[in-house]
This record gives structure tokens, sequence and C-alpha cells, in this order.
């Protein structure tokens, strides 16, 4: 991020933008309640690499600035890993819209962020070992369904 105002961090993604192009980007990348709740609203100052705004915030503009974007390939490495489940569930609702119709490569370790997938392909030290829809991954019993029966212990862990 720039040492400049939200509006402009977010802006940045497509030049000549309106305020309310911005605002609604805002809102997919649900940032926007967060950043009207600021004395300055969109007019904030974020700092040098959004010093002043929290590692989720960073991430939530980062995506609004996407979002406004609106590129023909996405390309999303590890888009939401700063964000608790919730937001990123909501904000992947937002992803999973904005991805229909073009290219979306997406760098995860959180396994839960590519579950709709058209392909997943692990890879273990530089190699491919696996690759195919999150089902077919876990019917073969391979690494993928390990990681993904970690995770899923480690989310039940954490609820308990």
């Amino acid at each position: 991020l720039f040492n400049d105002t939200i509006r402009y961090n977010i802006a940045y993604g497509r030049e000549g933008a309106s305020f309310a192009e911005i605002e609604a980007a805002a809102k997919a990348a649900r940032i926007h309640d967060f950043i009207v709740s600021l004395p300055d609203g969109y007019d904030t100052t974020v700092g040098e690499r959004g010093l002043k705004l929290s590692g989720g915030e960073k991430q939530r503009v980062g995506i609004a600035r996407t979002l406004l974007k609106n590129p023909p390939i996405l390309l999303l490495d590890e888009a939401t890993s700063a964000l608790d489940s919730e937001t990123e569930r909501d904000i992947q609702v937002s992803l999973k819209a904005m991805g229909k119709g073009r290219s979306v490569i997406t760098i995860a370790h959180r396994l839960s962020t590519i579950v709709d997938a058209d392909r997943i392909v692990v890879l273990e030290n530089g190699v491919v070992t696996e690759e195919g829809t999150h089902d077919a991954l876990l019917d073969r019993g391979g690494k993928y369904a390990a990681m993904w029966a970690r995770q899923a212990s480690e989310e039940d862990d954490a609820a308990a």
C-alpha cells in the first residue's frame, strides 16, 4: 500500500474510478464499515506500506483494489490468510463471483479457500504430486487428503 489515503489505495486499481465504484469495491471486500468508522473515512492516510492498518485490513484494501480493477486473470497468493474465518467466508463469496468468466490462480495453504476450484494442483518441493478436484483428491487419500484432515481437525480443536 502507498502512504496515501484509503481512497487512493483502492482507486489505484483503476484510474478514473468514481467514488461509488470505490465504495462498492470496499463493501464487497468487507472493509467499508471499518473505513467509515475512521475519523477521516476514505480520506484516512494509511502510512507507508499500510503501517496504520492491521494485516487483515491491508488484505481487504488490496482485495478491494483488485475487485475495482476487475482484471481478466486473478492471481491470489494467500489472499485471505490474515483474515478471521467469518470474514474470509464473506470475501470468498465476492472473489468467487468475481472469478466467473476469468482464470483464477489461487496459492493457498488454507485449503478451505480452494474447495470449489475446478482443478487443484498439489506441489511438494516444487514437484506436482497430485491434481484434481477437491472431491477427487479426497477420494485418492493422498497428501491433499491428509492435509485436509489435519486442517479440519485443527479447526475442530479451535472451535472447542
